[in-house]
């Protein structure tokens, strides 16, 4: 699964994305855990990060399908 970063998520894994293979029927928390554990410079950013599927922020319990696009946001902030 590729899986774009954006911002500090960008700057701490020094790279626009991550190739992650996971087992079929993962959710996101699965993509989460493997991230941690694959990537740990991830690991804080990631505990500030919304992640999106399809372009729509998905919550932890959504399952990921083969070939879907998969971004990690940073939080946005502004007035």
């Amino acid at each position: 699964m590729r899986v774009l970063l954006f911002a500090e998520l960008r700057e701490a894994a020094g790279r626009t994305d991550l190739e992650l293979e996971l087992p079929e029927g993962s959710t996101v928390a699965g993509l989460l855990a493997a991230l941690r554990q694959s990537h740990p410079a991830l690991a804080e950013p990631l505990s500030r990060a919304k992640v999106a599927v399809g372009r729509r922020i998905a919550p932890e319990g959504r399952r990921l399908l083969p070939g879907e696009e998969v971004a990690l946001l940073p939080p946005v902030g502004g007035g």
